[in-house]
């Protein structure tokens, strides 16, 4: 069994934790919080060992009642893996811990690239991190692309991508965030770090993006424009993203015309936390004209890079290649890229995954 730590255990520690616990080859080691809150509660509820910060942080946790098994310096030496979900950039400062311990370590979106010698996607580049000793999972914005690109990048070639990122103002959680009633250019240069950043997993794509934030918290939206460099047709386009695990072209019928809906359908298909692992593209948006592909896909901002974090671990450890780690991680989870086409019973037990944090920027 690989024994992962989870250092930070809020909106991208919490799930990662409960998706490393469903993989057959993986037990969570325990998880590390700064504060004893309502999280910190429920990672001991779970049976998760919890580990302060530092020696310091232990006598907050015994006032409130919540037992400590150590901190996250023995949580590092105990793990064969860390996966840090710290409030960005935090990480960076936590790099040296790992170092110090010889102990490989994942990274979020919210660092900057050179933490890491690799910036992952299991889709696009799972091979580049195999064996590495540390791997930055890209942000849930640059999954996203990643995952819609590279397989239109391996059938079609791509000559230009343009997208631009209407972003959700923050998580639920995040009563700070904003804008509260504005709509926003962000930031207001152009392109915006999503495409420097798509580039540290595809260097070779030359890709132009724009970026917007507005008063919601369900999920970010995508209105993506991309320059085949060979022709072909919208039947075919939405054939090949259909075929792709952790895509759901959403069919019509679904009546599905924004991300309420789509997060209230993954409640009520069982997902926990209302989670969509998966890219979620309207399938009567994939339209094509000459060599100019279009698409509108929606992203879960809270999940979409948890399947990322597991498979991640596997290849830093080198104990599967991408399509054996993808279809573990997969399976485990119940990602099936077909949300609620396999309805769990209403009545039945919820679903093994269950119920601060990162910002992962977005």
């Amino acid at each position: 069994m690989i024994h992962v730590g989870v250092n930070g255990y809020g909106t991208i520690g919490k799930r990662v934790a409960d998706a490393v616990r469903a993989q057959p080859d993986m037990s969570v080691a325990g998880v590390a919080k700064t504060s004893p809150n309502f999280e910190a509660k429920v990672a001991l509820e779970r049976g998760y060992p919890l580990y302060a910060v530092d020696e310091d942080r232990t006598d907050a946790f015994a006032e409130a009642g919540f037992d400590v098994a150590g901190t996250v310096d023995e949580l590092v030496a105990e793990s064969d893996v860390v996966v840090d979900a710290t409030p960005a950039g935090i990480g960076a400062e936590n790099a040296d811990l790992y170092r110090e311990h010889d102990t490989p370590a994942l990274f979020q979106g919210g660092e900057d690239a050179d933490v890491a010698e690799v910036s992952f996607n299991a889709r696009a580049n799972y091979e580049a991190a195999r064996g590495a000793d540390y791997v930055r999972v890209v942000s849930c914005n640059t999954t996203g692309l990643s995952r819609l690109l590279a397989p239109i990048i391996e059938e079609y070639g791509v000559e230009k991508a343009r997208i631009t990122l209407v972003r959700r103002g923050g998580d639920p959680s995040q009563t700070g965030r904003g804008p509260i009633n504005d709509t926003l250019p962000d930031p207001v240069e152009i392109p915006s770090h999503h495409g420097p950043d798509l580039n540290t997993v595809f260097p070779e794509i030359s890709v132009d993006t724009m970026g917007m934030k507005v008063p919601a918290t369900l999920m970010h939206t995508h209105a993506v424009n991309v320059t085949l460099e060979s022709e072909t047709d919208a039947e075919s386009v939405r054939d090949l993203l259909d075929a792709e695990s952790r895509l759901f072209v959403m069919p019509p019928e679904l009546d599905i015309d924004g991300a309420g809906k789509l997060k209230e359908f993954a409640q009520d298909a069982g997902r926990p936390r209302g989670d969509c692992w998966e890219n979620c593209i309207w399938g009567d948006s994939v339209t094509v004209d000459g060599r100019d592909m279009y698409c509108f896909q929606a992203i879960h901002q809270e999940a979409d890079v948890v399947p990322e974090n597991v498979d991640a671990i596997r290849a830093v450890l080198d104990t599967a290649d991408r399509e054996d780690s993808m279809a573990l991680t997969e399976d485990a989870l119940g990602l099936d890229g077909q949300i609620g086409q396999s309805m769990r019973d209403p009545v039945a037990q919820p679903p093994t995954l269950a119920d601060g944090g990162r910002d992962a920027d977005d």
